[in-house]
């Protein structure tokens, strides 16, 4: 039997609260083989470490993969967590990149009290479900009610044309950050910004650490100190250029250049849509 991600992730998990754990992964190692993990010894197990909750990815054409796989990856290491990609329809959803997305529910089937809900961001297609009524319907319904309202890059900006950060400090990437007051929010230049209940990522690669730091609300520190350890995130870029303020000023300049045509764009739509839900 092969043994899965979260398998491996409870394994550790009841590695660090009990001896016989420890030397059952031992044996398993040794033998080659691995056992489901109802068979692991659990009990002593905090039992804040099994949850149950119900998490919701948002999902919509020419979202930015990574904005929503970083922390995809982090909360399906939360034991018991259920963990739904939600789209309008269940057809597959082509992200910017050309990753094809298999949708888990529709707007309809999913939940209607999670948890957590997640939106990640993006470019065109961000602007698109802004302006798309179903989607802001969803959203606008489900984060009312979600007990984390979440986003990654310019998905903060969805959760504000939804009416979602109108008083709020927030994140985004760096680009459409100054566009967070038109919602009513207070930018933060900040990696992971949380006020209250909600918990917005800076920009794409924030992600994993957003979806880090969620873990450890949800579980504890050491919870999400074992999902980083499995997860080999020890962050060493060969460059340094991954903020405006240390990136060289000729690659500053270019990027700058190249979002002036987005950035006017999404100003435009974001008024329009936060005015016509106020």
């Amino acid at each position: 039997m092969s043994m899965t991600r979260r398998d491996f992730a409870i394994t550790a998990a009841a590695a660090l609260t009990t001896t016989s754990a420890i030397d059952r992964a031992q044996a398993q190692a040794t033998s080659g083989t691995a056992q489901n993990h109802a068979d692991h010894d659990m009990s002593s197990m905090p039992a804040h470490w099994m949850g149950s909750e119900q998490i919701a990815f948002l999902i919509y054409p020419q979202f930015t993969a990574l904005d929503m796989v970083g922390p995809h990856h982090m909360l399906t290491s939360l034991m018991g967590a259920t963990v739904h990609m939600v789209a309008k329809t269940l057809d597959p959803v082509v992200s910017d990149a050309g990753l094809i997305v298999s949708p888990t529910k529709t707007f309809e089937q999913c939940p209607a009290d999670l948890d957590v809900i997640c939106v990640p961001g993006g470019t065109s297609g961000t602007l698109a479900a802004m302006q798309d009524e179903a989607t802001m319907r969803f959203l606008r319904d489900r984060g009312g009610r979600a007990k984390h309202v979440t986003s990654v890059c310019t998905g903060s900006l969805l959760l504000g044309a939804a009416g979602l950060l109108d008083g709020y400090e927030a994140t985004s990437h760096w680009a459409a950050r100054p566009l967070l007051p038109i919602f009513g929010a207070r930018p933060v230049d900040a990696r992971v910004v949380r006020d209250r209940n909600r918990i917005t990522g800076g920009g794409v690669t924030a992600g994993i650490d957003f979806g880090l730091f969620l873990v450890g609300q949800l579980r504890d520190p050491e919870y999400a100190e074992a999902v980083q350890l499995i997860a080999e995130y020890a962050p060493d870029p060969p460059y340094d250029a991954g903020t405006p303020a240390r990136a060289p000023a000729k690659v500053k300049t270019m990027i700058d250049d190249m979002f002036v045509g987005f950035i006017a764009e999404a100003e435009t739509v974001s008024r329009t849509a936060f005015a016509s839900r106020r």
